[in-house]
C-alpha cells in the first residue's frame, strides 16, 4: 500500500485549512477569511483503501514583520524536508501572483515531488480558473496540476487519488481510524481563537492568542468538562475591544466556541474565558514560548 507524509503549502488565504477539513470529512483546523490564521503544523490522516496519506497543514509563507512571522516561516521550511510530497495551492478567483512565484522558487530547492492543485474554483468563472490552471503549471515541475473547489467538495476525490499515486509504497504511519496528533488542548485552543478572529476581525486578527490553562471532567459531575483559557492581547488599549461593552463580546466568544465544544466532545462544556495582556507578544521570545511558538 500507499503511505507518506504531504504537505499543504501556498501564500497565506489560498484554503490550505479549508482543503484539509474537506479531504478529512471533519473539522481540524481552523478555518477565517484572514491571511495567516494557521500558526502551527496541523497533521491529519486520510485513511483510503490503497494507502494512508498523514496531511500537514503549514501556515503561509509570508514577508515576516514580526518574531512570531520568522519562525512560522521557519516551520514551514522545516516542514519541506520531512515529507514525502508537497502540494502548492493557487488561489483560481485571485490568480497567480508574485507570492506564488516565490514559493514556487522555495519548493524549487526541496527534490520532494510536487502537485500544484488549483484551489476556489467555485468562486472563478471558467475563464478565469484556465487561465490560473495555465499560469500554475508554468510555475515550476509538478507531477499534476488538478484544479478543485474544498469549498463545494468539487474534484477532491481525484485530488486524493493523484495524491496517493504519488506516495511510496510503505506501512501505514497511523492505525486506523485515527484522523490527528494534535493535542485535544491545542485544538479547543483554536477553536477559541478562530470564534474570536471572527467577533474582532477588522480591529485585532493578528494580535489574539489563546492558552488553555486547565482543562478536564469536573470532580462534581462526569458529564461536564471544565475549560478555562486565557485570551492574550499585546496591548492594553485592545483589552476593552476583546471585552466589549459589559463584557459582551467576550460573551459571544465563549458561546459559540462552547456550542463547537459540546458539538466536538459530545458533552456539556463549562467555559471559563479571560483577557490577559501579554505585550508585544509576537516579538517577545520569552512570550512566543510561553504560548507554544
Amino acid at each position: 500500500m500507499k503511505s507518506g507524509l504531504v504537505a499543504l503549502v501556498g501564500r497565506p488565504n489560498v484554503g490550505k485549512s479549508t482543503l484539509l477539513n474537506a479531504l478529512l470529512g471533519q473539522k481540524l483546523a481552523i478555518v477565517s477569511d484572514k491571511p495567516q490564521t494557521t500558526r502551527s503544523v496541523v497533521r491529519g490522516v486520510l485513511h483510503r483503501p490503497e494507502g494512508q496519506a498523514v496531511l500537514v497543514d503549514t501556515p503561509g509563507l509570508h514577508k515576516p514583520r514580526t518574531l512570531l512571522g520568522q519562525r512560522l516561516n521557519d516551520l514551514v521550511r522545516g516542514t519541506l524536508s520531512e515529507v514525502d510530497l508537497v502540494l502548492q495551492l493557487v488561489d483560481a478567483a485571485a490568480g497567480v501572483g508574485a507570492g506564488d512565484r516565490f514559493l514556487a522558487g522555495e519548493l524549487a530547492k526541496v527534490a520532494t515531488p510536487k502537485l500544484c492543485v488549483v484551489n476556489k474554483m467555485d468562486a472563478a468563472s471558467r475563464a478565469k480558473t484556465a487561465a490560473a490552471l495555465q499560469a500554475a503549471a508554468g510555475l515550476a515541475d509538478y507531477a499534476e496540476v488538478v484544479p478543485v473547489s474544498a469549498r463545494a467538495g468539487t474534484q477532491l476525490d481525484l485530488l486524493a487519488e493523484l495524491i496517493l499515486r504519488h506516495l511510496p509504497e510503505g506501512r501505514p504511519l497511523y492505525p486506523e481510524g485515527h484522523t490527528s496528533d494534535q493535542p485535544e488542548q491545542h485544538l479547543v485552543a483554536e477553536l477559541i481563537r478562530e470564534k474570536a478572529l471572527a467577533r474582532v476581525r477588522d480591529e485585532l486578527p493578528h494580535s489574539v492568542a489563546v492558552l488553555v490553562e486547565e482543562m478536564g471532567p469536573d470532580p462534581e459531575r462526569e458529564d461536564l468538562l471544565v475549560v478555562r483559557a486565557f485570551l492574550f492581547v499585546e496591548r492594553a488599549s485592545q483589552k476593552p475591544i476583546v471585552l466589549g461593552r459589559g463584557g459582551s463580546v467576550l460573551r459571544d466568544i465563549g458561546t459559540q466556541a462552547r456550542a463547537e465544544l459540546e458539538a466536538l466532545f459530545g458533552t456539556q462544556v463549562y467555559l471559563d474565558l479571560r483577557v490577559k495582556l501579554a505585550k508585544d507578544w509576537q516579538r517577545d521570545p520569552r512570550q512566543l514560548s510561553r504560548l507554544g511558538f
